[in-house]
């Protein structure tokens, strides 16, 4: 067998090139419109559901713990431990991002002030609140020397960690929340001047 010229072989190439794009008009698609899909479930895996026996993942369940060192999307770092030491250290760090004369700040702590707070610490903050007068024992004054000294910081870290007595609220409360409560505990404590 004899290979093709030069000129021939050129206007293979070419007519086979013509054939392709006549091809693709012809059978062009909308691309509006979904396609075929043959192997579905290599898009579509079935999810198993989270508390669901599932053998073939360690432990025999669907749902797996989270690999150590994870931080999820949207989740919070809060890089401080528990105890007065961590809390001190907070209030040298952090600072409240929240401005003392924004009104949507002050209203949103005055409504979170008023769920969460007002039932130990009462309404002006003196700690005489409802569970108080049924027996609880009595949370510190947020108009006492120590309340009025502590930096925002220690008290974020204390709304999130909690302290002696007192239930963390990382888990009711946003970041963002809990700066808008000490917003509201310092202009409980102003309006003491």
């Amino acid at each position: 067998m004899q290979p093709l010229s030069r000129p021939v072989f050129a206007a293979v190439v070419l007519a086979g090139l013509v054939l392709l794009m006549g091809l693709n008009q012809v059978l062009k698609r909308d691309v509006s419109q979904k396609s075929y899909e043959i192997f579905t479930e290599m898009a579509y895996s079935v999810a198993g559901e989270s508390m669901a026996p599932n053998e073939a993942m360690p432990g025999g369940q669907a749902m797996q713990p989270l690999v150590e060192g994870v931080i999820p999307v949207g989740a919070e770092v809060f890089r401080y431990g528990s105890g007065s030491e961590e809390a001190l250290r907070a209030g040298r760090e952090l600072v409240n991002p929240l401005s003392a004369d924004d009104p949507a700040a002050a209203k949103t702590g005055a409504e979170l002030y008023r769920i969460y707070c007002l039932p130990c610490h009462d309404l002006q903050g003196d700690g005489l609140g409802p569970v108080v007068q049924r027996g609880m024992a009595r949370p510190p004054s947020l108009h006492a020397d120590r309340a009025k000294g502590m930096a925002d910081g220690e008290m974020f870290h204390i709304l999130t960690r909690g302290q002696n007595s007192m239930a963390a609220y990382a888990a009711q409360l946003s970041p963002r929340e809990r700066w808008a409560v000490i917003r509201h505990v310092r202009n409980l404590q102003h309006q003491d001047n």
